[in-house]
């Protein structure tokens, strides 16, 4: 695929000055994607940083996060930059075997990334992903379909099999086709099946669901399937819903979890 060279623009957030709002031009999306960047205090190119990218649900946007939990503070206490890019609502960051629809992944790992990577003073070693619902699936599809690229991987409430989604007819089924049992992309695209590419990696992940949630079982079959292949999990169920009030808790302890891995990896 021949690729059009991206323009990208950095806008000025008025926020603080640790956070910063890019606006980025993709032909992999045939739009803008903004994204959402929180960076410690003191923040230098003369060091290196680990790095967060944080990924929202169905429906939402790049703002998302910021309303959810206080980023800054955990950019602060963790010496993390987070990146929080919109996924245009409805993109389950995938790319679509339809060509002529998104492709995010594309995006993600060819304009997205090359851009951090030249333009912040990363550490490249520790790159860590994680989301809630859409974002949850996203963040362990790119993970695990990219296993080099990440240190490590979260999802929260994660949609991690699309099968049990509520969307499967409606904008799952825009990329994939009609949701029905034969259409094995369905299964394919199921991050509960794509485990077997970290197996024997030593690779942690964390993940949670609270258990009024409706996809409180996607998560039990992707903790029966990390035990069958020893896959080194970190799962927590506990109570909560399908909400942002849920993942406004929930997130704090991925950063916890990311932030004793830099701690042990050095």
């Amino acid at each position: 695929m021949k690729r059009l060279s991206s323009t990208f623009f950095l806008l000025w957030a008025s926020l603080s000055y640790a956070q910063e709002t890019l606006i980025l031009k993709s032909d992999f999306l045939k739009t803008n994607d903004s994204v959402y960047v929180y960076k410690p205090p003191g923040y230098s190119r003369k060091n290196i940083y680990p790095v967060v990218f944080l990924l929202h649900g169905h429906t939402a946007d790049y703002k998302a996060w910021s309303r959810l939990a206080d980023l800054q503070k955990m950019a602060d206490k963790y010496k993390f930059i987070i990146f929080c890019p919109d996924g245009l609502k409805k993109s389950w960051y995938i790319n679509s075997p339809n060509k002529d629809s998104v492709q995010y992944e594309s995006f993600f790992l060819k304009e997205f990334l090359p851009y951090v990577e030249k333009n912040y003073s990363v550490d490249t070693k520790r790159m860590f992903i994680t989301g809630a619902s859409m974002g949850g699936h996203g963040a362990m599809w790119l993970f695990l379909r990219h296993p080099d690229i990440f240190l490590s991987a979260g999802s929260t409430s994660g949609v991690l099999n699309l099968r049990y989604s509520g969307f499967k007819k409606t904008t799952i089924a825009a990329l994939l086709g009609p949701y029905s049992e034969d259409n094995r992309l369905f299964d394919e695209y199921s991050v509960v099946n794509l485990l077997e590419n970290i197996k024997g990696m030593n690779k942690q992940i964390i993940f949670d669901s609270g258990t009024e949630d409706y996809l409180y079982i996607t998560s039990r079959m992707f903790r029966e399937k990390c035990d069958e292949l020893k896959i080194k999990a970190t799962y927590t169920a506990q109570p909560g819903a399908h909400t942002g009030t849920y993942w406004s808790h929930s997130i704090s302890s991925h950063f916890e979890f990311f932030h004793k891995l830099v701690s042990e990896s050095k």
